[in-house]
């Protein structure tokens, strides 16, 4: 059951947020944001979209918060219910031309409340999984809400695909894409009956024991100098895994349809594979992060991310829709499923128990604005710079691989190289 809360909570979280992704790169440049111009309309549908992940590192505050003093569960039923009304009313919410610039001002602030539910989101699940699992299992445990990502994305993008297969182009834009918005209110249904049926993790029962809960933990956090260094090392760590998330399951979306003009269909269920090898091979992952150490298998997932993101970039620029379709099948289902699959465990081994929420929710949001919101946004303008060839762009992602490795050496010694387990000084 407590694997079941934290993967089933994520799955819809992650659907209602990528979602919008997909929307970004096919509807709403052309209901929110018509301005003429093409390249201008997707840059502004991509600001929105990152405006998201700039409301994430304050819902991870404010959540880590309530998470660190009241409980993980409570929590995370607090933010399932704040994400699901926020998506349905973005499938509600009228176009510009029937209310004009209200239309994407509405847009932009449902996007925060957006931001904000999966801020806090993340973190909880995590330790919900993590703060339960037996000696020797952290890692596998871990790997679980990560899990999410891709079913979520798998979901949403799959969606899509149905309704744009079924439906002609005018029926989608006025109707079709809202369908996969409101449907997140009966998601988010089922996931409220598997959450309030958890109880507190282990871990943080402990700490409230003991009398020694966290006043104010994003003070504490910053306080001391290990949790800092922890921090910055996460936050640099996760520059090439939010780069390489958003890259293929949202920019690659509108490079290969909208620049090289592939078939839409084509380029979600490609995505729709990539996201579910990923979701796939995850635990697989986890095991791999309990025998060998969360560090290695992370490291692995970045270079390999780094090596080979021109030669794919070249080959989504080819239009070929075999070679698209086995880009996206290695970089999600692979390259970042050995990414996410080791982060979460790793992340939480940066914090003691009492800040741990707060302080992984904090890296991982926090490096969200850069590594993932801004990256769509930074891509279609290096493309432009281009002229339409993706080599300025390749090259932006392989800086964000090497700065990623060196963050990860640079962690504390003692951090993801060997399992911890209850008794140590972290756990």
């Amino acid at each position: 059951m407590i694997l079941a809360a934290s993967l089933v909570g994520t799955t819809i979280e992650w659907y209602d947020f990528f979602l919008y992704a997909t929307a970004a790169s096919l509807v709403f440049p052309r209901l929110f944001f018509p301005v003429g111009n093409e390249v201008v309309g997707t840059l502004l549908a991509f600001g929105t979209f990152a405006v998201g992940f700039v409301a994430r590192p304050v819902g991870g505050i404010v959540f880590g918060h309530i998470g660190d003093r009241v409980g993980r569960k409570r929590t995370l039923v607090a933010t399932m219910v704040l994400m699901g009304a926020g998506t349905a009313l973005i499938g509600l919410l009228p176009s510009y031309a029937s209310i004009g610039v209200a239309a994407p001002v509405l847009l932009v602030v449902l996007r925060v409340l957006q931001g904000l539910a999966v801020g806090g989101e993340w973190g909880g699940a995590v330790l919900l999984a993590v703060e339960n699992a037996p000696p020797g299992w952290r890692g596998r445990y871990g790997s679980v809400p990560q899990i999410g990502p891709g079913l979520g994305l798998a979901l949403g993008t799959g969606v899509f695909a149905l309704l744009g297969e079924v439906l002609d182009e005018q029926v989608f834009l006025s109707v079709g894409w809202r369908v996969a918005f409101v449907l997140s209110v009966l998601l988010v249904a089922v996931g409220l009956l598997v959450r309030l049926k958890v109880l507190e993790t282990p871990e943080f029962r402990r700490v409230c024991e003991s009398g020694a809960t966290a006043r104010v933990p994003i003070v504490q956090v910053f306080r001391a100098r290990e949790h800092r260094r922890g921090i910055v090392a996460g936050m640099l760590a996760r520059w090439a895994e939010g780069a390489a998330f958003n890259t293929w399951g949202v920019f690659a979306i509108t490079y290969a349809t909208a620049t090289v003009g592939m078939s839409k269909i084509v380029v979600l269920l490609a995505v729709t594979g990539g996201a579910l090898l990923m979701a796939a091979l995850t635990p697989v992952v986890g095991l791999l992060a309990d025998r060998y150490g969360r560090r290695r298998v992370f490291g692995i997932g970045v270079a390999g991310f780094g090596i080979t993101v021109m030669p794919s970039l070249v080959a989504v620029r080819s239009g070929v829709a075999w070679l698209v379709v086995v880009v996206l099948l290695v970089q999600l289902g692979v390259w970042y499923a050995l990414m996410a699959g080791a982060e979460s465990t790793l992340f939480a081994e940066l914090f003691d128990t009492d800040v741990r929420y707060t302080g992984m929710s904090l890296v991982f949001q926090g490096a969200g604005i850069w590594a993932s919101g801004l990256t769509p946004v930074f891509l279609t303008g290096l493309l432009a710079l281009g002229g339409g060839e993706p080599w300025w762009a390749a090259g932006y992602l392989v800086a964000t691989a090497v700065v990623s490795i060196a963050a990860v050496v640079a962690m504390p010694r003692w951090i993801g190289w060997r399992p911890r387990w209850a008794g140590d000084a972290r756990w």
